[in-house]
């Protein structure tokens, strides 16, 4: 090993879950360069769950990222006809993952997705197609920016969703957006686990956006 290498600073390690397309894994990159940013190092997670024990010992906390919808079968629900449902095998790896995060102290930084199953794991429920619901529905899409409230202040915020919890189950709501939805959640029970339904990995403003990338490294550093 060069002297160079043996000076490297060793950062908290950051799994992140990916998207299976097909035959390949994907992740946005905003991800990536966001725990970089914060001071981590982003390590992405092939959704093997016979490697799930490994990856608890290789990652000093987790980000589970957004998709497309929750497979509500798995959760006791009928799958909505208007919901495009992410691919089988990438539900069950988180679904396994957070099975198994309940007996370990990681922090958690779950995204959109990440925070719906976050929650339906921890007994929530979830609007399936907000636009049969909700008149604002449409301020929530298509990467629009609108304002939310919570104990992290109030902000804007960059949000992609057609769906919203409606039932934090055993969570508790820390944020919610200006015409009710609710937008961030956290466990009572562990230490820095925290879900949020925007997108903070290309929200603009620091306070709801890359502080929460800080917030997850410094945790996983106490």
């Amino acid at each position: 090993m060069s002297a160079a290498a043996g000076d490297v600073i060793r950062r908290p390690v950051i799994g992140l879950s990916v998207h299976m397309e097909s035959t390949q894994y994907r992740c946005r990159i905003e991800y990536a360069e966001a725990i970089e940013q914060a001071g981590g190092t982003p390590l992405m997670l092939p959704l093997i769950e016979a490697a799930i024990p490994r990856y608890l010992h290789l990652c000093d906390g987790f980000v589970t990222t957004g998709g497309d919808d929750p497979i509500m079968e798995s959760f006791g629900s009928a799958t909505h006809p208007e919901a495009q449902v992410i691919e089988r095998r990438r539900q069950e790896f988180e679904v396994a993952l957070l099975d198994q995060l309940v007996e370990t102290p990681h922090p958690l930084l779950a995204i959109c997705l990440g925070m719906q199953l976050f929650t339906l794991h921890a007994g929530g429920a979830l609007d399936q197609h907000l636009p049969d619901s909700l008149p604002t529905a449409d301020e929530h899409w298509d990467g629009r920016e609108h304002e939310v409230t919570g104990l992290l202040g109030t902000g804007v915020v960059h949000s992609h969703h057609r769906q919203a919890i409606t039932d934090p189950g055993r969570l508790e709501v820390t944020a919610r957006a200006h015409d009710g939805v609710i937008e961030a959640v956290r466990d009572p029970l562990h230490h820095h686990r925290h879900g949020v339904q925007w997108h903070p990995e290309r929200t603009k403003g620091t306070r709801l956006g890359t502080a929460l990338f800080t917030g997850l490294v410094a945790a996983c550093s106490a």
